[in-house]
């Protein structure tokens, strides 16, 4: 351990901030790199010179292991991802049809995080929605909560049950989160309750 230790700086809390939907799905990434830059078995595509790779959250997927279907998405459109994404890794959402609350779609889709860089979706993708971009001013995740509960989702509009907002902070490089509901709840209590509510719609409406 080093005998001096610099204290990290502090980002000024008064500067832009960028607030988005927070998208109700699985946390997904497509990852493309040059080939040898991995070197993992899960690699689920290559032109010789890109290499194409899933993850999700917690782990690298393949089709044979996969989270919702997304692996075998990634793997079947690989070649324009890899073109349109470019080097890099990509976080988003893997949403829709079958993956929590649904949004009354009938596909999945995935949407981009990275609103800085992906003002226009590449090829096959979706951005999450923009709900504010500006100074950190008092009210504003409020003012885009209440947008969300009144309007509903901008994701998937019609859809009138929202999950809530990302508040990303540009200076402090930093992003927080609040729902529409249970927000003061941890997120595995709300998410088991969650689980249970769908279940029971599922009984009632007879889906599987």
């Amino acid at each position: 351990m080093s005998v001096f230790e610099e204290f990290p700086k502090i980002s000024r809390w008064s500067r832009d901030v960028v607030i988005t939907e927070k998208i109700d799905g699985t946390n997904a990434a497509v990852l493309v790199v040059q080939v040898g830059d991995v070197k993992a078995p899960q690699m689920l595509w290559t032109d010789g010179a890109l290499e194409v790779y899933a993850q999700s959250r917690s782990r690298l997927i393949t089709t044979a292991d996969d989270n919702f279907g997304f692996a075998a998405w990634v793997q079947g459109h690989a070649p324009q991802l890899a073109a349109g994404l470019g080097a890099g890794r990509h976080f988003g959402e893997w949403w829709g049809a079958g993956i929590q609350r649904r949004y009354g779609l009938a596909e999945k889709r995935f949407s981009l995080f990275n609103v800085s860089r992906w003002r226009e979706p590449p090829p096959l993708c979706h951005v999450v929605p923009i709900l504010y971009e500006g100074p950190n001013a008092a009210g504003v995740m409020e003012a885009a909560i209440d947008s969300l509960r009144t309007e509903g989702s901008r994701a998937a509009p019609g859809f009138m049950d929202a999950e809530g907002a990302i508040l990303f902070h540009l200076a402090g490089n930093v992003g927080f989160k609040k729902t529409l509901k249970k927000d003061e709840v941890p997120k595995a209590l709300a998410d088991r309750a969650g689980q249970v509510a769908y279940a029971c719609k599922d009984c009632a409406t007879g889906a599987r």
